[in-house]
């Protein structure tokens, strides 16, 4: 049983920042068992740039944490993800997926709460307290076509902090790309009669054609899915990003750190002898130093994620066919 510094520790693990680190600690020493979520939009297969999320969602769940899911289908809909016919089926998929990794997570349809007189009083209410200029910033890093943003979209922010109340949420997770909604979501709930989230925030892994955008399956050649087949994790790896002796805004690299690691504990690259023989690295940094030096070539790096990706996505893969 881990004490509180061990909890921390796991915590803070492959995050960005936890806001705040003094409030974690402290509901950590009030409550047995806090509540901790992350929402995502059902709108296509769950990817590796999720799995970065789900993960952190295992290790607070390893924290003691109870874990909510929520599958956010009215929050897709009006971030222009598709009809809810659409939006139906990825549920289903996504239902499959996390169950499949293993998560023992309360899994909520926003549709199952977010119609509710109650929840609708407190987002009008939000409204009244948020500028718009405010409510589309906070959206610039999840909006699809946020230039030419929808009314709905302005709803989107406002919904999410609202949800942080009615799933009775301790902790709220997300990628970095959360962080805007989240501070504005601890500025507005104790307004709302709520207490101010702590926020733990997660990296998010760069796009396979390169820096400059987040991985995303909808863009060709960025992202990896978790039922994508062996041969289709080996090709997308192949054509990655990932230069020699380059650590920065490198996704191969920060699929071993962020995905990886979490799930193997360790790392084997296998190569021929004449090229340095197979060798095993027991944490992150041991790949990044070697990486740095050169001795280590890109090819390789991705020949040894491709067969770690597999083993961690093949049961996913299985569960999907029953």
């Amino acid at each position: 049983m881990m004490d509180i510094k061990e909890k921390i520790a796991l915590i803070k693990r492959n995050t960005v920042e936890i806001v705040t680190e003094e409030e974690l600690e402290k509901l950590l020493k009030e409550k047995k068992q806090p509540v901790t979520y992350c929402g995502y939009e059902p709108s296509g297969p769950i990817h590796l740039g999720h799995l970065v999320t789900l993960t952190k969602l295992m290790d607070l769940q390893k924290a003691g944490f109870k874990v909510k899911i929520l599958l956010a289908d009215i929050h897709a809909y009006l971030n222009k993800k598709g009809d809810f016919k659409k939006i139906e089926q990825e549920m289903e998929h996504w239902s499959k997926g996390i169950k499949a990794l293993g998560l023992k997570a309360e899994v909520i349809k926003g549709t199952s709460f977010q119609f509710k007189k109650e929840y609708w009083t407190d987002v009008l209410d939000c409204s009244l307290k948020t500028s718009i200029q405010r409510g589309l910033r906070s959206m610039q890093e999840i909006a699809r076509d946020v230039d030419n943003a929808m009314i709905s979209q302005i709803f989107y922010p406002l919904m999410q902090i609202m949800d942080i109340k009615h799933l009775d949420v301790d902790v709220a997770q997300g990628g970095i790309e959360q962080r805007k909604i989240h501070m504005l979501a601890r500025e507005l709930l104790p307004e709302a009669g709520y207490k101010a989230p702590v926020c733990v925030h997660t990296p998010l892994i760069t796009s396979l054609k390169g820096p400059g955008s987040k991985m995303s399956k909808s863009i060709p050649g960025s992202g990896i899915s978790v039922i994508d087949s062996e041969e289709e994790i080996k090709q997308a790896l192949k054509n990655a990003y990932c230069p020699e002796k380059v650590v920065e805004d490198n996704p191969v690299l920060q699929i071993t750190r962020l995905i990886i690691f979490p799930h193997l504990n360790t790392f084997t690259v296998e190569r021929p002898v004449k090229f340095g023989g197979d060798i095993t690295f027991k944490s992150y940094e041991e790949v990044e130093e070697i990486y740095k030096t050169g001795k280590l070539h890109p090819m390789d790096l991705k020949n040894a994620v491709a067969v770690s990706l597999e083993k961690i996505t093949k049961p996913i893969r299985a569960y999907f066919k029953k």
